[in-house]
């Protein structure tokens, strides 16, 4: 029998060593999977490389992670965005590297990883500093930029539902990166707020199928990023 449940968080994040590899869903808040999180900070794995679009917000969740001294490595899109603290410092200190990489154009790194595509062109970044030391090709009289496809060793994903074989149905924005984050990785884990009986998910609605879901965790009631922040919080 298919069932893909664990029963906590600590246990699902477990098996992180140091050096990994890991795609972290959020557009800022949303989707953002803070107990996921909060589990790896408790793990202690170092030497990580993280991929997400933002590197978190005051002193919890992916912040709490860049604060504990476990991130060697960051590729996103917004480093420095509104109550960002930690990774700002950081990396002025030469502390943690960073590649920056535009937003869309790292859905789509993420989007090939998961598609087994190694590469594609795109106009964006050209002519910037961070077209630097890539490919580049003309078709049809415009120039355009090699971007490498991205896989992780583990995604860390938040959805809203799931049933025991991994079928996620996800909230709102909360979807953002993780439909294709889940397909980027080799393991998945993802922490649901609710968890239903096999068959009452419409396959209709399914957004991410079972396949590409490893772990599933169930938190009924999530924190909240924004409700840490303004309450000054941090973890551990």
């Amino acid at each position: 029998m298919i069932d893909k449940r664990v029963g906590c968080a600590a246990s699902a994040v477990a098996d992180i060593r140091d050096g990994a590899t890991i795609m972290i869903g959020g557009f800022g808040e949303a989707g953002s999977p803070i107990e996921l999180i909060h589990a790896l900070v408790d793990a202690g794995p170092r030497h990580l490389t993280v991929i997400s679009n933002n590197t978190g917000s005051g002193r919890v969740g992916l912040a709490a992670l860049i604060a504990n001294g476990q991130v060697r490595k960051m590729i996103c899109s917004y480093p420095r965005s509104a109550n960002s603290m930690v990774f700002p410092e950081l990396h002025r200190r030469g502390e943690i590297a960073l590649e920056l990489v535009p937003q869309g154009t790292l859905a789509e790194r993420i989007r090939c990883g998961g598609a087994g595509i190694p590469a594609f062109y795109t106009a964006t970044a050209v002519g910037t500093i961070l077209a630097q030391g890539k490919e580049s090709r003309r078709f049809d009289d415009a120039e355009y930029v090699m971007e490498r496809g991205l896989r992780a060793d583990f995604s860390l994903v938040k959805a809203d539902r799931a049933d025991r074989y991994g079928n996620l149905v996800y909230r709102c924005t909360a979807r953002n990166f993780g439909p294709i984050m889940c397909t980027a990785a080799d393991t998945t884990i993802v922490q649901v707020r609710e968890l239903v009986p096999p068959g009452a998910i419409d396959p209709e609605v399914v957004v991410t199928p079972g396949v590409f879901v490893d772990r599933v965790v169930v938190v009924p009631h999530p924190q909240q990023e924004s409700v840490l922040v303004k309450e000054g919080r941090r973890y551990p």
